[in-house]
């Protein structure tokens, strides 16, 4: 036999291993390119802009609602915005802003019409007006929640649509939804966190006389037919105050018939246009008594004297005190016109039920050639002030209002009363001094008279009405009015309350 064998057979040759590729374990065969820090930045940054603008067109196309508020028809609506707060808008009359929450978004209240049927029930049946609030309030409420839903809906929508237009895939669209949700819920707690629902007790009123333009004219003819400007400026302000009147059926501070109102000017300059916004004022808000912190010529010369003769027709009291801008003279003249009470050298009177005490500005400087003792004399001036204050007092008759001109001379009297007013600056402010004193400053009421036009733009026409107590005497709030300047018919009101 042979040397063969047949219980094995010859081993097979062996191929390396790394010869042979992998099956590939994903549909990407060739490697992506690393993704590096910067491209994680700029995709994040898309993505947050396609967050917000398609919630912003989300927003815009469906985000609002029709509702019935009262007696009248309302769009409500949520917009983007940096500083949040709500407006109402009464088109073409004005709107209505308070500075309701801090998030970024405002809601807008569009007031599109009086439902003649519901308006005409009330008119019928005015008992129903004891129970508008709370019927105001239920529609609000209601009208606030169908737009919260709506709003959710249309940022997802909105965002999760322009995604999928972006990214043409599923993943980044719901991602970009999602986000847009979050980013609604985030400023829905910013708003419930920053809720201040005293805010309605504080509005600002903006409004615009549409025939006033055509009535008016341009610069030349407000020149030429001066009278015509006063009459449209006065009744603007009367068209302002009476819509502000309906505005102010929001539970806001109501003045009780007894309140004692004080209507404060300042810095009118020669102005004839401020007598008939006064006036208006006086009509309109029932002004008890009227306080002038002075300047109210320019020159105070014997020539101007006549200029102040409308105060008799003013119809009430009028407190004035000099200010720098006004002579001995015009201080002789005014105290001749009997219904002016002018105040000097810390000389108190009760009028209207208020005790006023006042010093005129120690510096007559009505052009700068004229040498002045500056904040040195205004101080002095403001301690002679402070010290009749302490005397009546003392003698058992507080003041419960002191006047002075300069903002200097005013800050002197800190402790000794509860209110000071004062002008000078042209500008409305309010502050608490130190020592507890409130001292509240007026505008120009004559906006800034002869200089009204060597700014940028007409210096605007301010005045404020105060509400006091009548049993103490203390401030309780105070409307700050605001008007356009020479040949502008932009008008505001704010009002403030006085915390206690």
């Amino acid at each position: 036999m042979s040397g063969r064998s047949y219980g094995h057979t010859a081993p097979m040759p062996q191929v390396p291993a790394a010869s042979v590729p992998d099956p590939p374990r994903d549909r990407k065969w060739w490697p992506l390119p690393r993704r590096t820090g910067s491209g994680r930045w700029l995709r994040a940054f898309g993505l947050t802009g396609v967050v917000l603008i398609g919630a912003w067109l989300g927003l815009l196309v469906v985000g609002s609602v029709r509702t019935p508020v009262g007696p009248m028809d309302t769009t409500m609506a949520l917009r983007p915005s940096l500083s949040g707060g709500t407006k109402v808008n009464v088109s073409p009359l004005g709107a209505l802003t308070l500075e309701s929450h801090v998030a970024p978004v405002r809601l807008d209240v569009d007031v599109d019409q009086l439902d003649p049927g519901r308006a005409q029930a009330l008119v019928d049946h005015p008992e129903r007006l004891s129970g508008l609030q709370d019927e105001v309030a239920r529609d609000v409420e209601r009208g606030t929640l169908d737009l919260a839903v709506r709003s959710c809906v249309a940022v997802v929508t909105g965002a999760t649509a322009l995604g999928l237009a972006v990214y043409r895939r599923p993943r980044p669209a719901l991602a970009a939804g999602g986000l847009a949700l979050a980013l609604l819920a985030a400023s829905g707690v910013s708003a419930w966190a920053t809720w201040n629902p005293k805010s309605v007790l504080e509005p600002k009123f903006s409004g615009l006389l549409s025939s006033a333009p055509s009535v008016v004219g341009n610069a030349r003819s407000i020149v030429t037919d001066f009278d015509v400007y006063q009459q449209e400026l006065a009744r603007l302000v009367t068209n302002v105050t009476k819509l502000y009147d309906v505005a102010s059926t929001l539970p806001a501070y109501q003045p009780d018939p007894s309140t004692i109102r004080v209507l404060h000017v300042s810095d009118i300059h020669l102005n004839p246009a401020a007598w008939k916004i006064i006036g208006s004022l006086v009509d309109q808000y029932k002004v008890d008594v009227i306080v002038d912190s002075g300047d109210t010529m320019d020159h105070g010369t014997s020539a101007e004297n006549g200029f102040l003769d409308p105060v008799k027709d003013l119809g009430v009291p009028y407190v004035w005190v000099r200010g720098n801008h006004d002579s001995r003279a015009t201080q002789r003249y005014l105290a001749g016109i009997k219904n002016a009470h002018v105040l000097d050298e810390g000389r108190a009177e009760t009028i209207a039920g208020v005790r006023f005490a006042g010093t005129g500005d120690p510096q007559f400087t009505p052009d700068r050639s004229q040498a002045t003792g500056g904040d040195a004399a205004e101080r002095l001036a403001g301690a002679r002030l402070a010290s009749a204050l302490r005397d009546q007092k003392a003698k058992g008759t507080p003041v419960d209002i002191a006047v002075a001109h300069e903002p200097v001379a005013a800050a002197e009297t800190d402790g000794t009363v509860p209110l000071v007013l004062c002008g000078h600056l042209h500008t409305q402010g309010t502050k608490i001094l130190p020592l507890g004193t409130r001292l509240r400053r007026e505008g120009s009421t004559g906006g800034s008279g002869l200089r009204a036009v060597e700014g940028q733009y007409p210096a605007p026409i301010e005045a404020s009405v105060l509400y006091l107590d009548r049993d103490t005497r203390q401030l309780q709030a105070w409307d700050a009015i605001k008007l356009g300047g020479l040949g502008r018919t932009t008008a505001e009101v704010s009002r403030h309350l006085v915390q206690h």
